[in-house]
């Protein structure tokens, strides 16, 4: 049961995505304030920590800042009714590991709660025969070693992090160039492509596309 820190200054908010949390199957603590999310992830560190951007003194910004001057590297995902494009580039920056905006559907963020929690793990990715090693850096299909750019890569790895669920383009974006990229999302299908002729020459397919929604990486139904 992974551990996660909830740091929120709205009482209402903390205390009720707690609850759901913990109905999802997360053990939770809380904290109000930045000095609170520093001291605890000091004294018992969580596996996950669910961050505001706006609290009362020191902002999420600063408590990931000092987490990180402190070598601490547990991750990190924002959680801010703060949407501009310039907010979600600070905050993935400063070394957070995802970045979700107000308001939220609780399946999606428990999700991406996971799937960060998949990559800080630091294992293997598989999908059918085809695995994803983040900490060599290999990928192979079949048992046969492919070559891919680390923005190919990057894509893979957050295909894989998210197998069997469709990710938008705009998500993509956020977690693979980890910025707005002025909300041009031909960006994704064009490395798509060249993902496809690296790793899906073979049956079955894996990578499918999700018509004006964008793409899921799954063994087809049968």
């Amino acid at each position: 049961m992974a551990r996660l820190l909830v740091v929120d200054d709205e009482d209402t908010v903390r205390g009720l995505l707690a609850d759901a949390l913990r109905f999802a199957g997360f053990e939770v603590a809380t904290a109000a304030s930045g000095d609170e999310a520093v001291r605890g992830a000091a004294e018992d560190p969580p596996d996950l920590i669910l961050l505001d951007v706006m609290l009362p003194g020191m902002d999420g910004f600063e408590v990931v800042r000092r987490l990180r001057a402190g070598r601490r590297d547990v991750p990190v995902l924002f959680l801010s009714a703060r949407d501009a494009p310039e907010d979600k580039v600070n905050g993935l920056t400063l070394g957070g590991d995802d970045y979700v905006t107000k308001p939220f559907h609780l399946p999606e963020l428990v999700a991406r709660i996971r799937a960060v929690l998949r990559r800080a793990e630091g294992g293997g990715l598989t999908v059918g025969d085809l695995t994803l090693d983040p900490l060599d850096q290999v990928v192979s299909r079949g048992g046969e070693r492919v070559r891919l750019s680390p923005t190919e890569f990057r894509l893979l790895h957050c295909l894989l992090a998210h197998a069997g669920q469709t990710v938008p383009k705009q998500r993509i974006l956020e977690e693979v160039w980890r910025y707005d990229f002025a909300g041009d999302t031909s960006i994704v299908d064009t490395y798509i492509s060249y993902l496809r002729r690296k790793v899906d020459t073979a049956e079955p397919k894996l990578i499918h596309t999700v018509h004006g929604v964008g793409y899921v990486l799954r063994v087809p139904r049968r």
